[in-house]
């Protein structure tokens, strides 16, 4: 039985009651909003676990709204939208969506892709929430990257799991292929360059060189590999 906050943020009634009532069924516990504004002031009071958001809200661009619930809640953030075009896809998941399904849907869909994320998010208890590396130090609990002096840079959700993804497997190889189970998502040109945007976003924030980065390796045409050595706690 879960419990898990799964807050839905759409301007359709009927679409917001379909994926209350699913996800309910599901045991999953819901908030619902017609407004950004509604659903922004219910933040600070409420954490959620997922937030599920619309792209074309009345009160608010919503692409805007998911970059900035990707680098300041933490949460996993599913965009829900009738934008089908592939830009529109890939731009949501570049500003650091975790998911992005196109209307109209089946509500279970919903449900399987929030529990597949969920499953995705869940922390080893062998690996903490705290790794270090090179000069750095990750804080998976509050999504920061910390440098031997102290400054502080964040990252967002989606870039956290890539990150994870790089520090618990050290020194391997990870292919697309394995990125793609990993993190869940379906397997297409979009998914492959939200990735890239990420780990290039990584670099910028781990201050590599992007002509001769030294952690985060591109061995093309296989993949990736992460060069440091990594302790966690």
């Amino acid at each position: 039985m879960t419990n898990e906050l799964v807050t839905i943020l759409d301007d359709e009634p009927a679409i917001r009651t379909m994926l209350a009532d699913a996800l309910q069924e599901a045991g999953f516990r819901t908030l619902s909003f017609g407004r950004a504004r509604a659903f922004e002031a219910a933040l600070a009071s409420h954490t959620p676990d997922v937030c599920l958001v619309d792209l074309s809200l009345p009160d608010t661009d919503g692409l805007t709204l998911v970059h900035r619930l990707a680098l300041e809640q933490g949460a996993i953030v599913i965009i829900i939208s009738g934008r089908a075009q592939v830009q529109d896809r890939v731009t949501g998941l570049e500003l650091g969506a975790d998911d992005y399904i196109i209307k109209p849907f089946d509500p279970a869909e919903v449900v399987a892709r929030i529990r597949a994320r969920l499953r995705s998010n869940k922390t080893p208890d062998a690996a903490g929430s705290v790794a270090s590396f090179a000069n750095w130090t990750a804080f998976f609990d509050r999504y920061v990257l910390q440098d031997d002096s102290g400054d502080e840079v964040p990252f967002s959700h989606a870039e956290g799991e890539v990150l994870r993804l790089f520090l618990e497997s050290p020194k391997r190889l990870i292919s697309r292929a394995q990125m793609q189970e990993s993190l869940g998502g379906a397997a297409s040109d979009s998914f492959d360059r939200a990735m890239d945007v990420r780990i290039s976003r990584l670099r910028t924030k781990l201050r590599e060189d992007p002509k001769n980065p030294q952690l985060i390796k591109t061995i093309y045409g296989a993949g990736y590999i992460f060069l440091g050595d990594v302790v966690w706690r």
